[in-house]
C-alpha cells in the first residue's frame, strides 16, 4: 500500500484550518453574545418603568393545586 505525503500533509493542512476558523467564529461569538446581554438582567427599573411581578409567598401556598394547574394552562406559562 503506498502512502501519498502530499496528500496527508493536504488533509492536516485542510484539518487544522478547519479548527482553526471554527475557533475563532467561536470566539467571535462568544464576544458578541456577551456584548448583547445586559449587565444585570434583574436590576430594579429606571425612570418611569416598574417591575411588574413578584411574588408573594403566602399567596402561592395557599391556591391549590387545581388553580395552579388552571392559571399554568391559562397563561400559557
Amino acid at each position: 500500500m503506498i502512502f501519498s505525503v502530499r496528500k496527508w500533509l493536504e488533509r492536516l493542512r485542510f484539518l487544522i484550518l478547519f479548527l482553526a476558523f471554527t475557533y475563532f467564529m467561536v470566539q467571535v461569538l462568544n464576544i458578541v453574545s456577551t456584548w448583547i446581554t445586559p449587565v444585570d438582567r434583574y436590576r430594579e427599573p429606571q425612570g418611569k418603568a416598574m417591575k411588574v411581578f413578584h411574588q408573594d409567598m403566602s399567596e402561592v401556598e395557599s391556591e391549590s393545586m387545581k388553580e395552579r394547574l388552571k392559571l399554568f394552562y391559562w397563561y400559557g406559562e
